[in-house]
């Protein structure tokens, strides 16, 4: 049985290859259970290089791992490095960006003509600091020419912050307060990231943002949830040029 993994729906070049994994199958066991494929998080490196292993034999590309941080970090992905950095990009056909995600929003880049390609991890440190702009920086191309696709996090009726995160976005950009609710508890917000990063890519200029909508915390089945479940897995979301 294959894994049933997600891709992108957004008007890219034919040959631009997307793929965001679930946990559904998969040799973890155990909170990992699934397809996990951190192998930072306390999980069997046997089941984790198992379930690299059958990613790469099904996507037929290779995968750019990244040490992720939080940061605002963007490097040239390459299959032989594993950068410390929270988004990557390529012009090299068959080199996957490839970044981990279990509530944080996993960001897909490319370009009218499909040159070019770019994945990023924002969580909200990340979104905060400019990790999506930076990519956009990295990939050297016109704002107008630049599609995105965002796939799945945390829903915004999952996402609470403290008011300290509302008033630090809001100082950025005043705009980000129709990005939070009151919650249930007193001085806390429920965040929705999806619209705090459509926010931010509107006013660098990207007018083509695709996805977003799909919740990593209420779907138990389909995806790791570090905000429900503490110990888990990892998702992988990846980006490649094919040959053509």
């Amino acid at each position: 049985m294959k894994p049933q993994w997600l891709t992108a729906d957004w008007p890219a070049p034919a040959w631009v290859k997307t793929c965001v994994t679930t946990r559904q199958l998969g040799s973890s066991q155990g909170p990992w259970k699934g397809f996990n494929l951190g192998d930072h998080v306390g999980d069997d490196p046997v089941h984790v290089a198992a379930n690299r292993a059958e990613l790469e034999r099904e996507l037929a590309c290779r995968p750019a791992w990244l040490v992720q941080t939080h940061s605002t970090d963007v490097v040239r992905a390459d299959p032989a490095v594993l950068a410390e950095a929270d988004a990557a990009w390529t012009d090299q056909p068959g080199v996957a960006c490839t970044v981990m995600t279990a509530d944080c929003l996993p960001v897909f880049f490319c370009d009218h003509a499909g040159t070019r390609v770019a994945a990023a991890h924002a969580g909200w440190r990340g979104l905060l600091d400019g990790v999506l702009e930076n990519t956009l920086k990295a990939l050297a191309v016109e704002p107008s020419e630049v599609l995105v696709w965002f796939g799945p996090a945390i829903g915004p009726q999952a996402f609470e912050v403290g008011a300290e995160v509302r008033d630090a976005f809001i100082q950025v950009n005043p705009q980000a307060a129709s990005a939070f609710a009151p919650s249930d508890r007193a001085g806390h917000y429920l965040a929705d990231i999806y619209q705090l990063a459509r926010q931010r890519l509107l006013a660098a200029g990207i007018p083509a943002i695709s996805g977003g909508g799909q919740c990593t915390v209420s779907d138990p089945l389909r995806y790791y949830s570090y905000r429900r479940d503490g110990q888990t897995g990892r998702m992988a979301s990846l980006i490649w040029l094919s040959s053509h």
